[in-house]
């Protein structure tokens, strides 16, 4: 089985003025489309790892050959959290969480714009390329984490409701060097919808 580019629920011009055209199209079709067809490669001479669950390969790592290792690490990580960031964003945002998720929001961060606060900066904080994450913990907590280049949560047995792509690539066309604008504006492309059926069906 190979991987395959996942297509967008939504045109490339749909998240204007918040993300430009130019920056979805490459952003989608030059590198997400790398980590897919990277990926494959790796696995290419290991017939036996290709039927297996890009999830199952990134919480189990260790148990890889060395020779791919890295490459599922950074392929296979890139594939899985851009399959996540495209799923969280929608030209129609509602511009906050509603049921479960917003009252579990609530109690653990206080409200929506302190949560907003925090995770903010954890994307600004990540130094160089990575990602910021609402993920639901190993004790079932709802927690703010943040990881380097194509790591995701899910290597660390956490379980990612919401990812924000802070790699230059994401941003740095409309943006330049001005991440906080960025992760600012994006709120307004969050779907909500979506990160509340991810809890409801993860927790």
């Amino acid at each position: 089985m190979k991987y395959e580019l996942p297509k967008l629920n939504y045109n490339y011009n749909a998240l204007e003025p918040y993300i430009d055209e130019l920056t979805m199209t490459i952003h989608h079709t030059k590198h997400h489309a790398a980590y897919v067809n990277n990926l494959n490669a790796a696995l290419e001479k290991y017939p036996e790892l290709q039927d297996r669950n890009l999830e199952d390969l990134l919480v189990s790592l260790d148990s890889l050959p060395v020779d791919i290792k890295a490459a599922v690490r950074n392929n296979g990580g890139g594939h899985y959290n851009h399959s996540i960031f495209w799923s969280v964003m929608v030209p129609d945002s509602t511009g906050k969480p509603s049921g479960e998720l917003a009252e579990k929001i609530n109690e653990r961060f206080g409200n929506l714009e302190q949560f907003k606060e925090l995770f903010g900066k954890a994307a600004i904080s990540r130094f160089g390329s990575g990602w910021a994450w609402l993920v639901i913990s190993k004790e079932g907590l709802l927690e703010i984490v943040s990881t380097a280049n194509q790591d995701n949560p899910i290597s660390e047995g956490h379980k990612p409701l919401l990812g924000l792509d802070v790699w230059e690539h994401a941003y740095y066309l409309k943006y330049q060097n001005k991440r906080p604008d960025y992760i600012n504006e994006w709120w307004n492309v969050v779907n909500w919808e979506e990160v509340s059926n991810r809890y409801n069906s993860l927790k």
